[in-house]
């Protein structure tokens, strides 16, 4: 399970450290694509195996997602120091120049330019969160 919300900076490479306790979840290589959202969102291998036969079972009307998905997607490794180089592509979708927010959302990890998830945070406050827990059933 991915937990936890960071604070970090890209250094001038365009690399950001990734916190020991998501990289031990993430393993030694993981996979980075475009989020849904404007973020940069990043899966072990064996969800990003899940997520990949997910979307090669979709209908060929489907194409442009997995166009989406796939063409967009990078394989990292982080160095010694715990450093993933964020592709260039990825970070100019998110935005990343400098601050940026790591955020562990169960099955993947969300890189966010800090700015952006400040500003346009639709985060739940804890009476929404317990309405929509009591909904749900959980």
């Amino acid at each position: 399970m991915l937990l936890g919300r960071y604070q970090h900076t890209l250094d001038a490479k365009g690399r950001v450290f990734v916190p020991a306790k998501l990289r031990e979840t993430l393993g030694e290589r993981f996979v980075a694509t475009k989020g849904k959202d404007v973020c940069i969102c990043i899966y072990p291998m064996e969800e990003w195996s899940r997520q990949e036969a997910k979307l090669l079972a979709l209908p060929s009307k489907y194409s442009d997602l997995q166009r989406f998905y796939f063409s967009n997607a990078a394989e990292l490794e982080p160095d010694k120091q715990g450093r993933v180089l964020l592709p260039a592509d990825l970070r100019e979708y998110a935005g990343l120049e400098n601050d940026v927010v790591i955020m562990g959302v169960g099955n993947r990890v969300e890189i966010w330019n800090a700015a952006d998830r400040q500003a346009n945070t639709s985060e739940l406050t804890p009476q929404s969160a317990a309405m929509l827990m009591d909904e749900l059933g959980i």
